[in-house]
């Protein structure tokens, strides 16, 4: 199993001292950051995309370009890239320089976007959600198979025989869809043979399970084999030495966070027994000490079949840098050595 980091570049509540950082002291703790995974023995980091003053991360590729620079490594994806409100052609263009740049190591988490800034920013409509989506992600895998591409839809102009450049380092860029709890954006990866990144910050995993099935089920229909159909697990998460470390440093930011979330939409503040609920044995979050947290992923791995990946986003927390470097390190040194030995399965 493969274990990483995914990060939103949290920018204005940057540790729960208060302070606020400058925009450049928190990308260069990011690139720290993900230096530090690379060290340890991580497999993949990953940059969100978001476009609110609170996170920096609104140009992923050009993050982790740079990060690019300073690994050697670890794979550097996007998670995810807002691809309804992009133009597919420059994400492939950005993404197979990233390849160039990382000798190969570049991948991409393509999804509709939870947040929906992007879409008035952009010039999109929103009643376009899932149509923007489906014809872009369409463009995109053609863009992967070939250099010169005759293509026509109706959000973006006609490509007739142009060639797309730079072609990436690896025969095929892996593209990943990432996904949330609509049905049919697991079917839709399924038919299509992607990857599945399945987003899970809250509830009990388990119940994610029947979507995980429609997936799979809807890759075999497609003539795809159980292997080219791996799961990945997305969750908010923090390694501490303890168990009752980890939760009391995670909760105050998880908390603030959370609540000014349900806030903007009408919510009601998150409490300390949700959140004990959460970090409990089938909540979602991965919270708690390196043995207790291995265990906790092999049990969402058996719950959902079989896992091939699982990334911790320890962003939402707005831990100090050096918690979360610690967390890396932690990460990288004892819980990807408890889920390499258990030899889990990717799918079944």
């Amino acid at each position: 199993m493969e274990i990483g980091i995914d990060s939103f570049a949290s920018h204005l509540l940057s540790n729960n001292s208060g302070t606020t950082l400058s925009g450049a002291e928190a990308m260069g703790q990011l690139l720290d950051r993900i230096e530090r995974a690379d060290q340890v023995g991580l497999d993949v980091f990953g940059i969100g995309e978001h476009h609110r003053v609170e996170y920096l991360d609104s140009a992923p590729a050009v993050i982790l370009a740079a990060a690019a620079a300073r690994t050697k490594r670890i794979r550097l994806t996007s998670a995810v890239t807002v691809l309804s409100a992009a133009d597919p052609v420059r994400v492939f263009q950005e993404f197979a320089t990233l390849d160039l740049i990382s000798q190969g190591r570049a991948e991409m988490v393509v999804g509709r976007g939870s947040s929906i800034e992007a879409f008035p920013l952009f010039g999109f409509n929103l009643d376009d959600y899932d149509e923007l989506f489906a014809e872009k992600l369409d463009l995109l895998l053609a863009l992967r198979k070939t250099e010169k591409i005759y293509w026509s839809g109706q959000f973006r102009p006609a490509l007739n025989g142009q060639g797309v450049y730079p072609r990436p380092m690896q025969a095929q860029l892996p593209i990943w869809l990432g996904v949330g709890g609509t049905p049919e954006s697991f079917v839709r990866a399924g038919m299509l043979g992607l990857p599945l990144m399945v987003a899970i910050i809250g509830g009990d995993t388990h119940r994610f399970r029947p979507l995980v099935d429609l997936y799979r089920e809807a890759g075999r229909r497609a003539g795809f084999t159980p292997e080219q159909l791996p799961v990945g697990l997305h969750s908010l998460g923090y390694v501490a030495e303890t168990t009752p470390e980890a939760h009391e440093a995670f909760f105050p930011g998880y908390a603030r966070t959370f609540s000014a979330r349900a806030k903007e939409r009408g919510g009601m503040p998150v409490t300390r027994p949700q959140f004990d609920a959460q970090v409990g044995p089938r909540g979602a979050l991965l919270v708690g000490s390196p043995e207790e947290v291995a265990a906790k992923i092999l049990r969402h791995s058996e719950a959902l079949g079989g896992i091939s990946r699982v990334t911790f986003q320890m962003d939402v927390a707005t831990l100090p840098h050096a918690n979360i470097m610690k967390a890396v390190e932690l990460l990288g040194t004892r819980v990807a050595p408890l889920l390499r030995q258990a030899n889990t399965p990717v799918a079944l």
